[in-house]
């Protein structure tokens, strides 16, 4: 870092913040810096100088981490995760209350899954008193509030997500596109990954299994609860899971380095997916 003022003054003389200097600072040449920081006063040696700039860069470390972990894609991250550890749980304890109170009634059960759960949660003991089934319909209740986050969760997910990330909401919708920036870590991950790595997240282990010889490749990862490769017969779903993870690619990018919407994406796939279901069963495709 150059000063107008005083020469070789560097990061150790006036009002100058060294972290401020470390993330924004620029030097023609490099400078003897230890020798510096004591013959200016910032330091009483050369390894107390040591010392200091170690604790500046932790500090300008944490400083970035907290700045990445704040932004909008990572909020999309957490809650994505968040909502499928509130789903799974919910499902699981539910299938707890049913067994549990199976035991205590023998109707018990009737029903599906989370639906009587929350007809159990309703239930109250008759004058307040305290009855075997009360610890049932206790965990039926928190099983009912866990269901409800859940859903809250993904209200919250598919009101931010257009906004953090438009082209890749239009193209995979609002839950899909923040499960694959969950999977990738980030947006900014997510835009730097290739269209066959987006094609295979969430395949990771039949994609071990396939180098390590002991399975076919995958064709598709997560991007299958995509109705454009869900809804494709059989043959043609590892065309269509191509097609959609070249868009979701090239539509991760422009959300980062633009964050534009461009409707032309969405027009392009359809015209790809188009195609693909148009073959007639003797045509050859390229999966061969």
């Amino acid at each position: 870092m150059t000063d107008t003022g005083t020469p070789n003054r560097g990061w150790f003389g006036g009002d100058t913040d060294p972290t401020e200097a470390i993330t924004m600072g620029r030097a023609e040449a490099p400078e003897t810096w230890p020798a510096l920081a004591v013959e200016n006063g910032f330091a009483d040696s050369e390894a107390n100088y040591y010392d200091r700039l170690h604790e500046v860069t932790l500090e300008a470390t944490r400083e970035e981490v907290r700045r990445r972990e704040q932004a909008d894609d990572q909020q999309l991250k957490h809650a994505i995760r968040a909502m499928d550890d509130c789903e799974r749980t919910a499902n699981e304890l539910a299938e707890r209350v049913a067994e549990w109170a199976g035991t205590l009634e023998s109707d018990a059960g009737t029903g599906a899954g989370l639906e009587y759960v929350q007809t159990l949660a309703t239930e109250v003991t008759e004058d307040g008193e305290e009855s075997a089934s009360a610890p049932v319909v206790s965990l039926a209740g928190r099983v009912v509030d866990l269901q409800i986050e859940a859903d809250e969760l993904r209200q919250f997910i598919e009101q931010r997500a257009p906004t953090v990330a438009p082209n890749l909401t239009a193209l995979a919708g609002p839950i899909l596109a923040a499960r694959l920036i969950s999977l990738a870590g980030g947006l900014e991950t997510l835009a730097k990954k290739p269209s066959g790595t987006v094609q295979v997240l969430g395949a990771e282990e039949a994609l071990f299994a396939h180098l390590r010889g002991h399975a076919p490749s995958p064709k598709h990862g997560i991007i299958f609860m995509h109705e454009a490769v869900r809804g494709t017969r059989m043959e043609d779903r590892g065309s269509a899971a191509r097609a959609l993870a070249g868009k979701l690619s090239i539509a991760a990018r422009i959300d980062h380095y633009s964050g534009d919407y461009r409707p032309a994406l969405e027009a392009e796939f359809r015209a790809r997916m188009k195609a693909i279901r148009a073959r007639t069963d003797g045509e050859v495709s390229d999966d061969e």
